[in-house]
């Protein structure tokens, strides 16, 4: 890699605001705000909005609409029938 032109990447500790959860990986955002994580070193703390802990595709209660196709929207439209 060439010298200068990458960004400094370290490992951080990102929270998830509306569940606390916390997990430590690797990034190139940067913090003020700091931790101690378990194994006893300190990481700069990025809070996020959403993680795999709150977001409802990864807890299972996102809810799907059906999804029809364009024939059976024309025919509920115009009351015809699939018979």
């Amino acid at each position: 890699m060439k010298k200068g032109i990458h960004p400094d990447y370290h490992e951080v500790v990102f929270q998830d605001s509306s569940t606390g959860y916390k997990f430590l990986s690797g990034s190139t955002l940067t913090s003020k705000e700091t931790i101690k994580w378990d194994d006893g070193n300190t990481y700069p703390l990025i809070r996020v909005e959403i993680s795999s802990d709150s977001h409802p595709f990864y807890t299972g209660k996102q809810k799907f609409a059906k999804a029809d196709g364009a024939v059976d929207r024309f025919n509920k439209k115009y009351g015809l029938s699939n018979d």
